[in-house]
C-alpha cells in the first residue's frame, strides 16, 4: 500500500470479515461486484486464495470481459482439503484463465484437480534484480554475528512448511566442523517460540540469530554467505530468486517450483525435503569448497538476472491481458 501512495492507482478495499461464506463475506462480494460493474472494468486478476474466492464470483456477476485467477502454491494449506478444494476448483473454473507461477503447480492442477491444460498459463515470478548489491555493513545490521560464515533463511514462521525444524536439526553437524558458522533466521510467526526452543534444546543458541520480520532483506542478504530454503511444499518462491540475485550459493529442497530455479550443482544445490542429514552435507560441501560456492553463486545470479527480471514479468502479464480481453469480450 505504501508503494502506491502518490501514484495514480486508486485503492479500494473489500474485507470479507468472518469468511467468504459469512453474511459479511457475501455483502462484500456483492459490493465488489457493484463496484466492478459501475466502473466497467475490463480485466479482473485475482492473485491468491481469498481474492479468488471473492473476486471471481464478483467479476462474473459484474460481467467483466476477462477474468484471470491465480494459483501460487501446491495446495498445502488446510483450506485446500476436502470439499473446500472441490468448491475452489469450481470457482476457479469460472475464470477464463488460471495463472500459475510454476510448472509444478500447473502439472498438479491438471493431474489432481482435472483442470484443462489450455486453461492454465505459467508465468514465473520476477524481482527487481537491481535491489541486491553485494556491499554491506555487517556489524551494523547483524550485531550478534561473529567472524564465521552466515547461513540465512528468509521465511515466515506460521507453520512447519518452510522447514525450520529440519534446518535446526542440520546445524550441529555443520557447527562440529565449522564452529564459527551461524544461522540467520529472518521472519516471524506463531511458531517462532517453538523454533527458538528447538535451538535451545540443542544447546546451539550462540549459533542462531533470530531477526524477526525485516524490511531490509537485500542488505541482510549482502551480509550472508550461504542461503537456504528447506521447504516441505512450495510454489515458485521469491526468497530463492532473491538469494540468487544477491549472489549467494543457495541450498533448497526439491519441492514444488524450487527445481525450476535450481539446477543441482550448477545454480544451486538440491536436497530432499525433511532430510536434515542431506541439508548439513550440502552446507559442508559449500563450506569446504569456496571455489564451488563462488561458481554456483555466480551461475545462479546470472540465471536470475537473465530470466526473472520484473520487466519480463510485467510484459508477460500485459501480453496475457491483451490476449484474453478481445477473446472474451467477443464471447460476452
Amino acid at each position: 500500500m505504501k508503494r502506491l501512495q502518490g501514484s495514480k492507482v486508486q485503492v479500494e478495499e473489500f474485507h470479507p470479515d468472518g469468511g467468504v461464506d459469512s453474511v459479511r463475506g457475501v455483502c462484500q462480494l456483492l459490493r465488489l461486484s457493484w463496484h466492478l460493474r459501475k466502473r466497467r472494468y475490463d480485466v479482473v486478476h485475482t492473485h491468491d486464495l481469498w481474492s479468488n474466492l471473492i473476486g471471481i464470483p464478483a467479476a462474473r456477476l459484474a460481467g467483466v470481459p476477462a477474468i484471470i485467477s491465480s494459483r501460487r502454491d501446491l495446495g498445502h494449506l488446510d483450506w485446500y482439503k476436502g470439499s473446500r478444494r472441490i468448491w475452489l476448483r469450481r470457482i476457479q473454473n469460472l475464470s477464463h484463465m488460471v495463472l500459475v507461477n510454476a510448472t509444478a503447480i500447473r502439472d498438479a492442477l491438471i493431474s489432481e484437480d482435472r483442470f484443462a491444460k489450455e486453461k492454465l498459463r505459467v508465468i514465473h515470478n520476477g524481482i527487481d534484480v537491481e535491489r541486491f548489491p553485494r556491499v554491506h555493513d555487517r556489524p551494523k545490521l547483524l550485531r550478534h554475528a561473529g567472524a564465521g560464515k552466515l547461513i540465512v533463511l528468509v521465511a515466515n514462521m506460521h507453520s512447519e512448511v518452510k522447514g525450520h525444524s529440519w534446518l535446526i536439526a542440520a546445524a550441529p553437524a555443520v557447527i562440529a566442523e565449522f564452529p564459527l558458522t551461524q544461522f540467520v533466521l529472518v521472519g516471524d510467526g506463531e511458531r517462532r517460540r517453538e523454533f527458538e526452543n528447538e535451538v535451545l534444546s540443542l544447546g546451539a543458541s550462540e549459533s542462531f540469530i533470530f531477526l524477526g520480520r525485516r524490511d531490509d532483506i537485500p542488505e541482510i542478504l549482502a551480509c550472508c554467505d550461504i542461503a537456504v530454503l528447506p521447504s516441505l511444499a512450495e510454489g515458485l518462491p521469491n526468497a530463492v530468486l532473491e538469494y540468487m540475485a544477491a549472489g549467494l550459493p543457495t541450498v533448497v529442497s526439491r519441492a514444488g517450483g524450487n527445481a525450476e530455479l535450481v539446477e543441482d550443482g550448477i545454480t544451486g544445490l538440491l536436497v530432499p525435503p525433511r532430510d536434515s542429514a542431506a541439508l548439513s552435507q550440502a552446507f559442508l560441501k559449500l563450506l569446504r569448497d569456496p571455489d564451488l560456492a563462488r561458481r554456483i553463486a555466480k551461475n545462479g545470479q546470472r540465471f536470475v538476472q537473465e530470466n526473472f527480471s520484473f520487466e519480463r514479468l510485467v510484459q508477460q502479464v500485459e501480453d496475457l491481458y491483451a490476449e484474453q480481453l478481445p477473446q472474451h469480450a467477443r464471447a460476452s
